[in-house]
């Protein structure tokens, strides 16, 4: 499918602070970029920096006063819908370098922390059956709703609380997975039929030899999902940091599917 994406920020910084911004979404084998473009006023030079794993890209300014970023990109999505069940785990030793980093527990995904439950709950398991599993449990047993996390929310803090919004469910995803000993990292993407419309966050599983795109809170199907950056946890897929003071003025994402 055809797919248009848009994001606005808007922002005021009383005073000067640097900005990186991640709002390009990534060219890729199942996302072929038609044509994009992204605008930034109110600002210094820009300065473009390679996102992890070279899968998209940042953008480095310097702003005061008045801040506007606007992006639009318009993709052709090639990625249908298939079941995890049946998908086989990568043994350690044999995974590539680049996702061994994944394994690992980070500061919002402590998979050390999840290691016996997992076991308890999906041991009797395998490879994308347990992934499956995993999902359908986060699903069943965490409620989404807006408001009841911040930034400082940790995928232990959601698991105990039993509620939050797409970046809890995607830590607790991403921890149980890692606590499985299967590679998985956050990933920040366009959502397709997301609703309300904002930056979604979802999770890559690696599987068959390859990343699957996992989504625990099912608020958008897999097939209409864009893909920005990804990383370790949302601190590394953020669509903007500001290193300073800012206030928020206006802030939109909108999907539109244009087949032609």
């Amino acid at each position: 499918m055809r797919l248009t994406v848009e994001a606005t920020l808007a922002y005021h910084m009383p005073e000067p602070a640097d900005v990186l911004l991640a709002i390009e979404a990534a060219p890729m084998e199942e996302q072929r970029l038609i044509e994009d473009a992204l605008t930034v006023s109110g600002v210094g030079p820009l300065r473009t920096v390679p996102g992890d794993d070279g899968i998209g890209r940042r953008t480095w300014t310097r702003a005061e006063g008045a801040f506007l970023a606007e992006y639009r990109g318009t993709f052709d999505v090639e990625r249908a819908p298939e079941p995890l069940i049946g998908l086989a785990v990568t043994p350690l030793p044999e995974l590539p370098a680049p996702v061994i980093p994944y394994i690992w527990p980070s500061r919002f995904c402590q998979s050390d922390r999840f290691v016996a439950f997992v076991a308890r709950e999906f041991g009797h398991l395998e490879g994308g059956a347990a992934v499956d599993a995993m999902a359908r449990w986060i699903g069943d047993n965490i409620d989404y709703r807006i408001g009841c996390s911040d930034g400082t929310t940790s995928a232990v803090d959601s698991f105990v609380a039993r509620q939050g919004v797409c970046r809890d469910f995607s830590h607790v995803m991403a921890a149980f997975v890692r606590a499985a000993d299967i590679p998985a990292r956050l990933v920040s993407a366009y959502a397709w039929q997301l609703d309300p419309p904002d930056f979604h966050a979802v999770v890559d599983v690696w599987l068959g030899g390859r990343w699957r795109l996992v989504d625990a809170s099912g608020l958008a199907p897999v097939e209409g999902l864009v893909r920005i950056a990804v990383g370790r946890d949302a601190t590394d897929i953020s669509f903007m940091t500001i290193f300073g003071a800012a206030q928020l003025r206006d802030q939109r994402v909108r999907v539109t599917r244009t087949d032609p």
